[in-house]
C-alpha cells in the first residue's frame, strides 16, 4: 500500500492547476445511462473514484473511452471520456462493485428510468456516518417507484415509466437531488423538488442534462421543476472545476506561507470559504488565469466556522480548516452540521502535536506554536487531505499512510505540491 514522505516547512511558490470536480464528474458519468447515444465529457479528472465507476458501467454494457493529453495540452489537463450506452445488458449493480463507492448507487435513478427495473446495492464509501439511503427511495417513490430492500439490494420497479411527482425534502441532500433530478428528466409529466441542494456541481449535471435535450430550470436554487421527455439525446460537456481542490491548495498555501496561483480555478464555486481564508489573514484575488494565494509568513488568525450547505461553508473543507487553524494564534470553533461522524482526524493531527478538543459536534482548536512531523493514518478522504496540510507546515518528516484515500479525489497531488517547492515523495510498497 502506497506511503506518502513529507519534509515540511517549505512555502509553496507558483501555479497549481486545478482539476475537473470529481463530485460533478460521477453524476455527470452516471448520467449516460439515460440515453443511447454518446455522453462526450471534457476535463475528466485522473482518480481511483473515476476508475471504479468505469468498472460499474462496464458492468451495466456501458463502453468508455479515454483520450488524454494532445499536442499543446498541459500535463495536467483533463481527460476526455465518451461514454455510450447504446445497450444496457445488466440493470444489477453488485455489492462487491458498489460497497467501494457511496456515489455509485445512484445508477438505480437512470436504469429504472430507462429500463423500468434496477437491482442495486445498498452503498458503502467513506466512513464518515451513516448517510442513509431514504431520502433517495423516497425521491425514487415519488416519481411512482416501487421500492422493495431484499438481502441488501434496492429493487426498483416501474414496469408503465415514471411519473412526474412532487418531491419535498426535508433536508438539503446533494445525492438525493442527484437521483431526483436524473430519475425526473425521463418520467410522463412535471416534477417539482423542493428544498433542493444548489451545490454547484448539481447545476453543472443539471447543465448537461439540458444539452442532452431534458428540460430542467431552477438548478442552483432549491427549487428545480422539470418537465419530463420520452427521450434524450448525446451531447459534449466540459467539467467544472474543483472548489474542493481549490480550498483545499488555498488552505496549504496558508499554512505554508508563499505565493501560489490556482490556475482555472472559479471564486464563485466558493466565495464562503475564500471569506475565511480571507479573516485568517490570508490575501486572496481573482485573476484571468484563476485565484491567486498569499501569505507572507505573518501569524495565522483564529476563526469561527459552522459547515452547512452550499453556499455555507463546505463540510469537504472541515478537516482541511482544522489542519491551518492548528498553527493559529488563539483559539478556533468548528462545528460540523453535515455529517455527524467526521472528526476522525482529530486524533491523528494530535499526533503532529495540535491541541484539538471535541465538545459535541464542535472542535475546539487552540493554536500551537510548532507542529512535529509525526506517522499518521488517512481515515477518509479529505481527513487524509488535511494530514498533508499539517505536514507540509511540521518540523521534520512525516509519513502519511493509506494514501488510497488521497487518490480517491486528489489528482496527482504529490506532483502539483512538488511543482510549487515542497518536499514530498511517493513510497510504493
Amino acid at each position: 500500500m502506497d506511503r506518502i514522505r513529507i519534509v515540511g516547512g517549505k512555502p509553496l511558490h507558483g501555479i497549481i492547476p486545478i482539476s475537473g470536480a470529481k463530485n460533478a464528474t460521477l453524476p455527470l458519468m452516471i448520467a449516460s445511462l439515460l440515453t443511447d447515444q454518446t455522453l462526450i465529457l471534457d476535463n475528466v479528472p485522473r482518480l481511483a473514484d473515476v476508475i471504479n465507476l468505469q468498472r460499474i458501467l462496464g458492468n451495466h454494457g456501458v463502453d468508455v473511452m479515454l483520450s488524454g493529453k494532445r499536442p499543446g495540452d498541459s500535463e495536467y489537463q483533463g481527460q476526455t471520456m465518451h461514454i455510450s450506452a447504446a445497450r444496457i445488458v445488466d440493470t444489477t449493480a453488485p455489492y462487491e462493485l458498489v460497497s467501494k463507492m457511496r456515489a455509485s448507487f445512484w445508477v438505480i435513478a437512470p436504469l429504472v428510468a430507462r429500463m423500468g427495473e434496477a437491482k442495486v446495492s445498498l452503498p458503502g464509501g467513506c466512513a464518515i456516518g451513516t448517510r442513509p439511503v431514504d431520502l433517495l427511495i423516497m425521491a425514487l417513490e415519488r416519481l411512482g417507484v416501487e421500492i422493495e430492500i431484499d438481502a441488501g439490494y434496492v429493487i426498483a420497479r416501474a414496469p408503465k415509466g415514471l411519473r412526474g411527482g412532487e418531491i419535498k425534502f426535508p433536508k438539503v441532500t446533494v445525492s438525493g437531488t442527484h437521483t431526483a433530478l436524473m430519475a425526473a428528466v425521463l418520467a410522463n409529466g412535471k416534477t417539482q423538488i423542493e428544498n433542493a441542494a444548489c451545490e454547484p456541481e448539481v447545476t453543472d449535471v443539471a447543465d448537461c442534462l439540458n444539452k442532452m435535450g431534458a428540460k430542467i430550470t431552477g438548478a442552483g436554487t432549491p427549487t428545480i421543476t422539470i418537465e419530463g421527455v420520452s427521450k434524450l439525446s448525446g451531447a459534449r460537456h466540459s467539467v467544472l472545476p474543483d472548489r474542493i481542490e481549490t480550498g483545499t491548495y488555498a488552505m496549504a498555501v496558508a499554512m505554508t506561507g508563499g505565493d501560489v496561483t490556482l490556475s482555472g480555478a472559479r471564486p464563485e464555486l466558493l466565495q464562503a470559504g475564500l471569506d475565511v481564508l480571507t479573516q485568517t489573514g490570508v490575501e486572496i484575488s481573482a485573476t484571468n488565469a484563476g485565484i491567486r494565494v498569499r501569505r507572507n509568513g505573518s501569524g495565522i488568525s483564529p476563526v469561527d466556522v459552522s459547515t452547512a450547505p452550499f453556499p455555507a461553508f463546505p463540510t469537504d473543507l472541515q478537516a482541511q480548516l482544522m489542519a491551518l487553524m492548528t498553527r493559529a494564534k488563539g483559539t478556533s470553533r468548528i462545528t460540523e452540521t453535515i455529517f455527524e461522524n467526521r472528526f476522525m482526524h482529530v486524533q491523528e493531527l494530535a499526533r503532529f502535536g495540535a491541541r484539538i478538543q471535541l465538545d459535541g459536534e464542535t472542535a475546539i482548536v487552540e493554536g500551537v506554536n510548532k507542529l512535529k512531523g509525526a506517522p499518521v493514518m488517512a481515515t477518509d478522504l479529505r481527513a487524509s487531505v488535511s494530514l498533508v496540510i499539517a505536514a507540509l507546515a511540521a518540523e521534520g518528516e512525516s509519513m502519511i499512510n493509506r494514501v488510497y484515500h488521497l487518490d480517491r479525489g486528489f489528482e496527482r497531488l504529490e506532483d502539483k505540491l512538488v511543482a510549487c517547492g515542497a518536499q514530498v515523495e511517493r513510497i510504493s510498497s
